[in-house]
């Protein structure tokens, strides 16, 4: 897993690991200091649960690693605890432990993205996904997942799309195959209230979404979905993933590479506000 990305050339496979799973890890050791701090306040679940917003069984499901706490119960949990930030340092890796194991790394670089390029081919991008069409996804994965993974992938997907309130706001760039607009994952109503979300997104300033149509004899892209990232040290990543397997790129040749590939695919497309025209359209159709 990468910890820190390095200037020369990186290539990262991210595989699942028993340890990146809840019930291990840094989830595990979460709840283990959850409890012994809640034991030596003198509180018992219901009442400390009470005091948090949570239930007693969610509160012993975290202590014994079967549920990944929010980013608010952990700020929450160590002001009742008095516990001085010691459960709240541990916020950003458990918070990193919501996503699948091939894309926390990716995930901790686009929090903190000054600038995205998003190429999607097979779904609507994660972060203009509405709730219900997130969850059709994680639903429609095999093998199954247990409910409460689905879950807590569903909250931190949404919980992703923060990104777009950020101050400064990074700048962002979607480029989707038309096949996706029209791929009703989830049902029609489901793919309509989608289409809708990505055109307000698109809306917006800092936001550009472009539409490849499937009639176009020329595409860039064939080898697949890529995003590309923008740090806030500076520094641009390629981030590419396909069945659970995933990649980052620093090594300056592929970058570039894929940064040419990127600005022909976005010549070849719609423009913005043709796209938006398209997405109106289809939306019609529904």
């Amino acid at each position: 897993m990468v910890t820190g990305v390095r200037d020369e050339e990186t290539t990262v496979r991210q595989q699942r690991r028993p340890e990146d799973e809840p019930g291990t890890g840094v989830v595990t050791a979460f709840g283990r200091q959850l409890k012994l701090l809640r034991t030596r306040a003198g509180m018992e679940r219901a009442e400390f649960g009470k005091r948090v917003g949570y239930s007693g069984e969610t509160v012993a499901s975290i202590e014994q690693g079967r549920r990944i706490p929010q980013a608010s119960f952990i700020d929450k949990a160590d002001e009742v605890l008095g516990a001085g930030g010691v459960l709240t340092a541990l916020k950003e890796e458990v918070g990193r432990a919501q996503y699948p194991a091939y894309f926390r790394d990716a995930a901790r670089l686009e929090a903190r993205a000054t600038g995205l390029n998003l190429y999607a081919v097979y779904a609507v991008p994660g972060l203009l996904q509405t709730e219900d069409y997130a969850r059709a996804v994680f639903q429609m994965q095999r093998p199954l997942l247990p409910d409460e993974v689905i879950e807590q992938r569903l909250e931190a997907r949404l919980a992703r799309q923060e990104v777009f309130g950020r101050r400064p706001a990074p700048l962002m760039s979607f480029v989707i195959e038309e096949s996706v607009l029209r791929r009703p994952l989830g049902g029609r109503q489901v793919m309509r209230e989608t289409l809708e979300q990505v055109l307000r997104t698109g809306q917006l300033r800092h936001v550009e979404v472009q539409v490849m149509p499937t009639d176009r004899e020329d595409n860039a892209a064939l080898g697949g979905p890529f995003t590309l990232i923008d740090t806030d040290k500076g520094q641009r990543i390629a981030y590419a993933e396909v069945q659970d397997d995933s990649r980052l790129y620093t090594e300056v040749a592929k970058v570039r590479e894929l940064e040419a590939r990127y600005g022909i695919l976005r010549s070849q497309a719609l423009t913005p506000s043709e796209s938006s025209a398209f997405i109106e359209k289809l939306m019609g159709e529904s």
